[in-house]
């Protein structure tokens, strides 16, 4: 399979801050450059949830992107999110970001509001068409609500937008993602780590994954294994990423990657409230789990 618009392996990148809670934009960078050079990892997406795009300011997600393009070059695609519940703020942010130099914008759907599909199109492509960069579209219902989820209809019109390129899967609905797939030319990206194998099995891309932040070498070789036909090697490495994918879903990505970081001596910093802190008991469960994954 070729790799698609977004790269293969997409770390789901944190935003590191200060021990006083300020963006810590040396550290961003020598972040996206383990994660790049030695991590594993063939693209970023920054200014994500697991980024705490909820509580950082746009000149933050900009300063952070700016450091994250300067720090990898040609290295790696950079994606940055942009998405917001209002269509004037996300159109705004999407140009700003252009111009900071990403390689594309990831836009979940518009939450709180609960515009119906047609809405949600009308909203998606409207920030398709402020920039000239390739769009992800991000489908998690769970975080914005069902009646703006990604219906295979909506996904089927605006897989015509030129500029619509993918989806960022977190719907869990294999059946309407075959179906999209089958349909369209728009690349899936698993964004939920325990299913990058199952996706690429039925034809997606690649991911955007936390589990990359910290084992992006592990996904690589999963995939690698099966796009080499190695499906006992693939199937054995996915097993074996299993206890270490649940340890980070045991709180939000955020939380527990910072946790490995901190663990690791990566940046990373404290998390922004209304989240908090691992405690010693689950620092503890990560870090063993992160040492069997890389056993």
């Amino acid at each position: 399979m070729n790799q698609g618009p977004f790269g293969r392996v997409a770390a789901a990148m944190i935003t590191p801050f200060t021990d006083s809670g300020a963006l810590d934009e040396v550290g961003a960078g020598r972040l996206a450059t383990h994660l790049v050079d030695r991590g594993g990892c063939d693209a970023l997406v920054v200014n994500g949830t697991t980024g705490e795009s909820p509580t950082t300011t746009d000149e933050e997600k900009l300063t952070l992107l700016r450091a994250v393009v300067e720090a990898v070059g040609d290295r790696a695609t950079v994606t940055a999110g942009v998405g917001s519940a209002s269509t004037v703020h996300t159109v705004a942010l999407a140009r700003a970001c252009e111009q900071a130099g990403a390689d594309g914008l990831l836009i979940v759907t518009p939450y709180y509001s609960r515009p119906g599909p047609e809405a949600v199109a009308h909203h998606l492509a409207t920030v398709a068409d402020a920039t000239s960069l390739p769009v992800l579209l991000y489908d998690i219902p769970s975080r914005t609500g069902e009646n703006t989820a990604l219906t295979a209809d909506t996904l089927r019109t605006l897989a015509e937008h030129p500029r619509i390129a993918g989806v960022k899967d977190c719907a869990h609905d294999l059946l309407k993602t075959g179906s999209v797939l089958a349909d369209t030319g728009l690349a899936y990206y698993a964004g939920c780590d325990e299913e990058i194998l199952p996706l690429r099995a039925i034809g997606a891309a690649g991911c955007v994954s936390t589990v990359a932040g910290v084992a992006g070498g592990l996904v690589r070789e999963m995939l690698d294994a099966f796009d080499a036909g190695d499906l006992d090697g693939a199937r054995k490495r996915h097993h074996a990423l299993a206890p270490l994918v649940g340890a980070l879903q045991s709180a939000p990505g955020t939380v527990t990657l910072k946790a490995i970081h901190r663990a690791a001596g990566l940046p990373g910093g404290p998390v922004r409230g209304p989240l908090l802190p691992a405690d010693e008991t689950l620092t503890a469960e990560l870090v063993a789990a992160f040492r069997q994954a890389n056993a």
